[in-house]
Formats: C-alpha cells, structure tokens, sequence
C-alpha cells in the first residue's frame, strides 16, 4: 500500500510513495536528453510510417510516400551482378574444360564461382575444401570412387550417387552378413585379408583363408587385388583411404551390412554454368586427373 509521501532524509529527493521491505521508491524524473531522444524516436517512427511501407493491411502492407521496396534492390544489384557476368558465364557454358583450364581468366572465373557454390551446397557434408568426414569422401586427394576427371566429376554432380536422375551412378555394397551371405567366421576372414591388402593384418591364418572369401564374393567388384572398379563404384581396398573407417570393427559392420551411401541430384538445383564451375573447383582442390 502506498505510504505517505515524504523526502528521503539521505538524497532530498521526494519519494513516490511506495515502499517494499523498508525500501523506499525515490521520485527521480527522467534525464531531459533522455525524454527528448525518445520524443524525437516517436517523430520518427511517424515519419518512417508515411515515407516508408510499414503498415500492415491484412495481406499487403502501406506503401509509403517513398514507395521503396528493398526485394528490389537486391533484384536490381543481382541482375547487374549477372550482367557483368553474362560474358564469362557465356564463355563457360560454351567451352570444354580443356579451353578452361588454358583460359587463366575462365580458370579464375570458374573457380571463384564454384568455390561459393560449393561453400553453399556441398561443404555441408564434403567439408570445407573437399576436406571429407566419415561416409563423405574426400574430394582433395586423388582418390576417386567414378574419376576424377573434370567431365567425371561434372556427371557425378549433375546426376547423384544412388538418387533421383534416371542416369544416377549406381553401386551396391551387398549386406553379407544381413542377408546370410557369409558367416560371422567368414566376415572376420575377408576383413582380415582386405586389411591385409594395406599390411594391417592381425591374423594370417584368417587372412589367408579369407583370400578365398574375397575371390568368390569381392573380386568381382573390387578387383583381383582391391584395386577398385570406377564402372561400379567400388573403392581401392589395396591403399589406406576408408570412407567410413579403418577400423577392423568399422570394416566388418561394412561387411555385415553394406554401405549405400545418396548424393544428391544436383541438375535442376544448380544451372549448368554453376554445375561447370563447380566441377572445375572440385577438379583444382588437388585430386584432379587429367
């Protein structure tokens, strides 16, 4: 309840008249710089209404005397941006990636556009400079599941791995121990020999047996050797680059349930200059093939 209203005793100043255990309010006013910059806000906040669209009118909105609209702006700084770039862009899509590689300024073009390209759509998963993560290969050294030529990478990246394009790369790591392929004591032998292949083999007597596991049930789609098979999809097993890891525990879960790893379909999303650019990029991050 309100008390009666009465001058602190320490300050001088007059209180409002309330009081909270023992805690007497103080009647301090507002600084006047403080009240005239907020006068001088409410003038302009009525002056950004009329001059600007601000007002809500169910679906739309006021438009205001100046009638700006920022949506425009930014269409007109995109349509300039892609005016200037019309020539190049031109250039590109008309070009091999023979011609671009000799072009230094197309070069620099191209991969100046497909850096920011790939930073929007791709380091998600391939991380930053083709950098890789576990199921997401690395796109800077020079090991490649379908080529690593710029044409190559360019079909990859329009059609996808396993997606929606009628003309997507498809391979498929079959699910050994899933579907009843191969035994547990199998499993553990062609693993020990895949490891093997990299002089990481623990037990060279489930190596040795899992030599054979590997002729009847791998060659076929990763060579003779584990040398791989681009056609298909299927990795080098002879070098020590692991898509999902290089565990032994790793390799035998791949075994056991296959790998079917999806990258997107990029045509569509991307337009074919864009697609262009960033194979090239791709191609120069350090794991291109001529």
């Amino acid at each position: 309840m309100p008390t009666k209203i009465e001058k602190d005793a320490i300050t001088g100043v007059e209180t409002t008249g309330h009081e909270w255990d023992g805690i007497r309010e103080l009647n301090n006013p507002l600084p006047k710089w403080w009240l005239y910059v907020f006068y001088a806000t409410i003038v302009w906040s009525l002056g950004y209404w009329v001059l600007y669209p601000s007002i809500p009118t169910g679906k739309g909105h006021t438009d205001g005397l100046l009638a700006y609209n920022s949506r425009e702006d930014v269409a007109r700084d995109i349509s300039r941006a892609r005016e200037a770039q019309s020539a190049y862009r031109a250039r590109i899509e008309n070009a091999s990636y023979t011609e671009i590689m000799d072009d230094p300024d197309l070069l620099n073009f191209a991969i100046t556009g497909g850096r920011f390209a790939f930073a929007e759509n791709c380091a998600a998963c391939h991380a930053a400079g083709g950098a890789g993560q576990k199921g997401y290969p690395a796109l800077a050294d020079d090991d490649w599941l379908w080529g690593g030529k710029a044409e190559e990478i360019a079909f990859t990246i329009q059609h996808g791995i396993r997606s929606t394009s009628p003309d997507t790369r498809m391979g498929d790591m079959p699910r050994f121990g899933v579907d009843g392929m191969l035994t547990r004591a199998q499993i553990n032998d062609v693993v020990e020999y895949v490891m093997g292949l990299g002089n990481r083999a623990t037990d060279a007597a489930a190596a040795g047996r899992g030599e054979t596991v590997f002729a009847e049930n791998c060659a076929s789609c990763h060579g003779e050797k584990g040398e791989g098979n681009r056609e298909l999809g299927a990795p080098r097993l002879a070098d020590n680059i692991w898509l999902y890891g290089a565990s032994k525990a790793t390799l035998v879960e791949t075994v056991n349930g296959g790998r079917a790893g999806v990258m997107p379909t990029w045509a569509g999303r991307l337009d074919p200059v864009a697609i262009k650019q960033l194979a090239v990029y791709v191609h120069t991050l350090g794991g291109g093939e001529k």
